[in-house]
């Protein structure tokens, strides 16, 4: 078979390009497509990806690869330009528009989705009062353009064939978004490189790009009630001198830290916490990994990944006083696991997983897909009614 793989932008090298890259592993003659493509030759192969990657006409406007965002009233139209037809599967892995594209009914497209557009639906209040896009002329022009993301979202959303969800919060947004049926599987974790250390020292930890969804102001004032507990915080972002600004003197600011050190950090701490609500979540499993237990929001993709109680804690609302309990509540349990428990926990998140299961639904899915065709005229004129 002629297989495509279709993905929203290729910018960074971010959780949602890692199941990118492990997809490829399974297909690595595939053929990518991107809306944008502005990763290096290194990077690319990075991601196993040693052909061209196929963009759309954002790619060649003003600004388009690194100011593409700003062209997201194009996008629908834009993903609809790229030519699938002489393809017979398409994988898309998407969390925008790459969904969207145009196939035929004779092509198998099976979706990877990381999510519905987050910022046309349920959390399009946050994203417009984050953006200062909340008030005013800024405002309505944004809420009009998110309307039309909606619309097309929905309609782009009854052609895929199959879809496949990253975990249950995000099968069940599908299900709510879309009224579409889909089945879980947990994206890859690269958990060999996060080793298991029994050996933990008297400081918590956090780790995240610092945006505000994350909520790592919330966790730097939590510790600020707790003066007796060291926290370091790792992360780069918009938000790092605003955090400068309220860090107390228990609270450590490392900014950015190479990879190697950084896995030191989450392997010697007491416990990492964690307060955003994500779709899935892959730091708290790299933390697992480590034997490293995680106090967290107890919403989104957490509830897959974190036992509470067992490998970490969870709180239940983003309050300071929410994750204050939950630390008092960790420090005081007797039925967590083990070290090497947590680490094992986390090792079925690992990408050899994810590939082998992938490869196996997917090679079930177009068995079903070709017989459906096969079988199609016979099929359909058997159940069609005699016209009178």
């Amino acid at each position: 078979m002629k297989i495509a793989i279709i993905h929203d932008w290729l910018v960074e090298l971010g959780g949602a390009e890692k199941v990118l890259e492990s997809i490829i592993n399974v297909f690595p003659d595939a053929d990518v497509f991107s809306l944008v493509c502005s990763l290096s030759k290194k990077q690319l192969k990075m991601l196993g990806i040693n052909k061209q990657v196929r963009t759309s006409f954002i790619q060649k406007l003003p600004m388009g690869m690194k100011n593409y965002r700003i062209y997201l009233p194009f996008m629908p139209m834009a993903i609809q330009q790229l030519d699938l037809s002489e393809y017979d599967l398409i994988i898309s892995s998407s969390y925008c528009v790459a969904k969207g594209v145009i196939t035929g009914p004779d092509q198998l497209h099976i979706c990877y989705c990381h999510s519905p557009v987050r910022y046309a639906w349920d959390l399009q209040g946050q994203y417009l009062k984050e953006n200062g896009m909340d008030k005013g002329i800024k405002s309505f022009l944004a809420r009009l353009v998110l309307n039309k993301i909606r619309d097309f979202d929905v309609r782009s959303s009854f052609a895929v064939d199959k879809y496949i969800a990253n975990s249950t919060f995000i099968q069940r947004r599908i299900l709510k978004f879309y009224r579409r049926e889909s089945k879980i599987i947990f994206p890859p974790v690269d958990t060999s490189s996060f080793l298991l250390c029994e050996d933990k020292d008297d400081y918590y930890i956090t780790c995240s790009r610092l945006v505000p969804y994350k909520k790592i102001d919330l966790i730097v004032n939590a510790f600020r009630n707790m003066p007796e507990k060291t926290l370091l915080v790792i992360g780069q972002g918009p938000e790092y001198n605003h955090l400068t600004e309220l860090l107390p003197d228990n609270v450590k600011l490392l900014g950015y830290v190479e990879y190697e050190a950084l896995i030191t950090y989450i392997q010697r701490a007491k416990a990492f916490v964690y307060a955003a609500q994500e779709d899935f979540g892959i730091v708290p499993v790299e933390a697992q990994a480590c034997g490293t237990p995680v106090i967290g929001f107890g919403k989104g993709g957490l509830l897959d990944t974190v036992i509470d109680g067992v490998t970490g804690v969870y709180f239940t609302q983003q309050t300071i006083e929410s994750i204050v309990e939950a630390v008092s509540r960790f420090e005081s349990s007797k039925g967590m696991a083990s070290a090497a428990e947590i680490s094992w926990h986390a090792r079925q998140f690992g990408s050899e997983r994810f590939e082998a299961e992938l490869s196996a639904y997917i090679e079930l899915l177009v068995h079903e897909h070709l017989r459906t065709i096969n079988d199609f005229p016979s099929n359909y004129y058997m159940h069609q009614k005699p016209r009178v």
